[in-house]
């Protein structure tokens, strides 16, 4: 009977030491799958002719920099990226348009009254722009931003390199095909557009 209830006693500790020990591993487990699950979701594999590039997840909190340099060079680019081709000013501006609030249709509006596209068209002028830096200041919202940049304007018997500033504030926004970046150009104006040098083709 004494060895009975000794190995009774021996197989119900070993059992519990199995039980617990089963428990703890699948704790374990589990623990490991959730961390390799949440660091491969916060990765994507993106292919671009032919090669696969890998790209990881962020919160929109360390991106707000980034993005919003972005979107304001992208509607500088668009704004003021100009061909003697009416279609071509007209893509261009409307893709500009939904990147900005009223202040930037006022503009386009008053540049179109007085004649600036058509001059462009007649004139068979280019226009180009190269944005040199954004500064934008994340610590206020709206957020401010002002942006310096060089345009590059090619008539047919010479080209002029004027400097560009402008300034206005940023605004979250939902996100688009049209507006990817999620902000929007609020109260933008132009502080300095003057020439640099003038050179004869």
């Amino acid at each position: 009977m004494k060895n009975i209830d000794t190995a009774f006693r021996y197989i119900r500790s070993f059992t519990l030491v199995v039980v617990i020990g089963s428990i703890l591993l699948c704790g374990f487990v589990l623990y490991k799958s959730y961390r390799l699950v949440s660091q491969m979701q916060s990765k994507v594999y993106i292919l671009a002719n032919g090669k696969a590039l890998e790209a990881y997840a962020a919160d929109r909190k360390a991106n707000i920099p980034v993005e919003a340099r972005d979107h304001v060079k992208t509607f500088h680019r668009l704004f003021f990226t100009l061909d003697p081709d009416d279609k071509v000013i007209q893509a261009n501006m409307s893709k500009a348009l939904y990147l900005a609030d009223a202040s930037a249709k006022r503009e386009y509006d008053n540049l179109k009254e007085n004649g600036y596209y058509a001059n462009i068209i007649a004139g068979n002028i280019s226009q180009r722009i190269r944005v040199d830096s954004v500064a934008v200041d994340t610590n206020e919202y709206p957020y401010p931003f002002r942006c310096y940049a060089t345009q590059s304007i090619t008539r047919t018997t010479s080209t002029v390199s004027r400097s560009l500033v402008t300034e206005g504030y940023l605004r979250n926004v939902s996100r688009s095909d049209n507006n990817p970046h999620g902000f929007l150009l609020e109260r933008w104006v132009t502080i300095e557009n003057r020439d640099l040098k003038i050179e004869n083709r």
